[in-house]
């Protein structure tokens, strides 16, 4: 799994100081995608050692990871996810932003706090509008996902 750059943002996930972190190689090709040059598998390989390098730079200034995209690297998504969660005492919370409408099959949700699900359709536009249909969930007890797409439109 490649990833081509991150920022420090704030609107991702509500009350969050968010490391986001743009995965390559998106196969959803969404019409009216603002990141077309995700699609594309270019950039750096996201491994253990570099996302350790990027905790170890941002940690004491972010309270979430947000891996965005990766659908066409699930399995790389649950490694770094384990990893991350496993860094630093579980204090810093990961979210995972994928283009998908469900989770596969036996998805493991302890590594998550965060998960948001749904391909972006410009017609019904993103998380802040009340006509999207993707949503927001938050995971509870390592198990449970409760929407909270809503808060984005307080």
């Amino acid at each position: 799994m490649k990833y081509l750059n991150y920022d420090i943002v704030f609107q991702e996930i509500p009350n969050e100081t968010i490391l986001a972190i743009n995965i390559t190689n998106c196969p959803n090709k969404c019409e009216g995608c603002h990141s077309t040059i995700l699609r594309e598998d270019i950039g750096e390989v996201l491994t253990k050692e570099e996302m350790s390098k990027l905790l170890l730079k941002y940690g004491n200034q972010i309270t979430c990871v947000c891996i965005m995209g990766g659908d066409s690297n699930i399995s790389d998504i649950i490694e770094i996810a384990s990893f991350v969660k496993s860094w630093n005492e579980k204090k810093i919370k990961l979210g995972w932003y994928s283009g998908a409408s469900m989770l596969p099959e036996k998805f493991p949700l302890q590594n998550f706090d965060y998960i948001k699900l749904g391909d972006y359709r410009k017609e019904l536009g993103g998380l802040r509008s009340k006509n999207t249909n993707q949503r927001l969930y938050k995971i509870i007890d390592s198990e449970k996902m409760i929407d909270i797409t809503d808060l984005f439109w307080k």
